[in-house]
């Protein structure tokens, strides 16, 4: 298991019903629960779809960089759609991705990369 990479993150109830601390090597962040009816902070499957569309910023850019394609921007939008009979389950997600300073072509490449990791 040492070619393994592990990512350990710790999290913890609050003092406020549906909100949690979470921390990984030393950054903190609280999210709430995604059934509060008003949350104050980001949600868990706010977080959750944050993790996949930054994802796709990061690897894009890095493989744009690699690959000598001058992009100079990227934005990445994500929506998850959950049925009120089942809210712990996205039943569609789609994301949309915004490339400046690239061709069409190059764009389809760069998002095909990221489709295929």
């Amino acid at each position: 298991m040492s070619d393994m990479k592990i990512d350990t993150v710790r999290s913890s109830n609050s003092d406020v019903l549906g909100r949690a601390r979470s921390e990984a090597r030393g950054h903190r962040i609280v999210l709430d629960s995604s059934s509060r009816p008003q949350p104050d902070a980001f949600t868990n499957s706010e977080a959750f779809l944050a993790g996949v569309s930054s994802c796709g910023v990061t690897l894009i850019e890095m493989h744009a960089q690699e690959s000598g394609i001058p992009m100079t921007g990227i934005q990445v939008t994500i929506d998850g759609a959950r049925a009120a009979a089942e809210p712990n389950r996205f039943a569609t997600v789609t994301m949309t991705f915004e490339i400046a300073g690239v061709s069409q072509s190059q764009a389809d490449e760069l998002v095909a990369t990221y489709r295929g990791r």
